[in-house]
């Protein structure tokens, strides 16, 4: 493609772009530019919020531009304040180093490896004197940082800001001189930071980055953006059964967006899904299921992802069991069904247990057990089903 061509790509589906005349000047200067994404691995595991700005970065790749993927094992360490109300707190360098690997590998599922440039931020970072730091904290100023709309909230408010916290976006900029960028890519809530790498870029003399962000999605509830502290999350390495259900249970208002950020439909394709949502005889469901089938198919394949769809039709739809299940080993002797849930079958308490049972969410074969105080003689192969989506084969010993 021409870089006309590239930049109408590229900008579906975007938020900001500073700037489509500047992208496209570098597009037309360039065959491959320097394209840049860093990622804190505050936690081990990526999830399809992630996997938005990948794809983004992979279609890059695909017109043949080199992408940079910044791990911020230095950064991690000091916690990014994008969003936050009140101070993140810092990891430490193991819980950093051992969550940058895991976040580098999973990468992969979706970015070309070998158009891919890995770089640690702790490479520079760590390297930096204290003088160092005065210099580069004295190219950027204390009002243009509260200018930022939740250290300004925080600020007028009361609420502490660490010095750190100022120090983060001047980190993340730095990454942006040492690796050279040309474009720097980050979900919608990097707006602040990303702006910070033009400014200090061109105070090293270099040419600012174009910057592209992109859309956050919302989780599984809906309402919040995904996250694993919002327990809301689908992660790259959930097994099928568990990816396919959890984008089954996303709300029908969501499906488009996810269309749209997580799948390569064609343009006619998403239209077509929007005419048959308007349609009251066809059922969201059956649109949803292929929602389920091309997520899946990007991080196992189609047949797996397709086995995934059965399985879950089969349980939920005609009300079969999975294929498999984990077993659970019981004495011969009886068992109440209360033990048997905490001891066996990883519920938290007793008092969870009761609470399942009190709401019919616990069954053996297709009994419902509703009595706390149930006494079970159970039956080799006897399944134990907890709520809709957890399965146990009950095994004597």
């Amino acid at each position: 493609m021409g870089p006309e061509e590239q930049l109408k790509e590229l900008s579906k589906n975007h938020v900001s772009l500073i700037s489509e005349e500047e992208l496209l000047e570098k597009l037309k200067k360039k065959c491959s530019l320097r394209v840049k994404l860093g990622v804190d691995p505050s936690r081990p595991d990526l999830h399809l919020g992630h996997a938005v700005v990948l794809r983004k970065l992979r279609l890059f790749q695909e017109f043949g531009h080199q992408v940079v993927l910044i791990i911020g094992d230095f950064t991690a360490r000091i916690g990014d304040p994008s969003g936050r109300s009140k101070t993140r707190p810092m990891l430490s360098r193991e819980e950093a180093k051992a969550n940058a690997e895991s976040y580098s590998n999973q990468a992969f599922k979706i970015l070309n490896r070998d158009l891919t440039e890995i770089r640690f931020n702790s490479e520079w970072l760590d390297a930096m004197s204290f003088e160092d730091v005065i210099r580069l904290s004295s190219k950027y100023t204390v009002a243009r940082m509260l200018e930022r709309h939740d250290f300004a909230r925080r600020y007028s408010e009361n609420e502490p800001i660490g010095v750190s916290e100022f120090l983060y976006p001047l980190a993340q900029a730095y990454d942006s001189v040492v690796v050279k960028a040309d474009v720097e890519i980050g979900g919608d809530d990097q707006f602040f930071n990303l702006v910070v790498g033009r400014k200090i870029q061109e105070e090293y003399g270099l040419e600012a980055q174009a910057i592209l962000t992109v859309p956050l999605i919302e989780g599984t509830d809906g309402k919040l953006k995904m996250s694993k502290s919002y327990d809301n999350y689908i992660a790259f390495e959930d097994s099928p059964r568990d990816m396919f259900g959890k984008v089954m249970s996303i709300p029908d208002s969501l499906m488009m967006k996810y269309f749209r950020l997580l799948t390569d439909k064609s343009d006619a394709e998403l239209a077509e899904y929007d005419r048959e949502l308007l349609n009251k005889a066809v059922n969201p469901r059956d649109i949803k299921l292929a929602l389920g089938v091309e997520i899946t198919s990007q991080f196992y394949g189609r047949e797996i992802a397709l086995n995934a769809e059965r399985e879950f039709v089969n349980i939920f739809r005609n009300k079969e069991l999975p294929e498999e299940m984990p077993e659970i080993k019981l004495p011969a002797e009886s068992i109440s069904i209360v033990d048997l849930l905490v001891s066996h079958a990883n519920i938290s308490s007793r008092s969870e247990a009761r609470r399942l049972i009190d709401q019919g969410g616990v069954r053996v074969n297709d009994e419902v057990l509703d009595d706390i105080h149930s006494v079970l003689d159970v039956s080799d192969g006897d399944v134990l089903r907890i709520g809709k989506k957890r399965f146990y084969r009950l095994v004597k010993c």
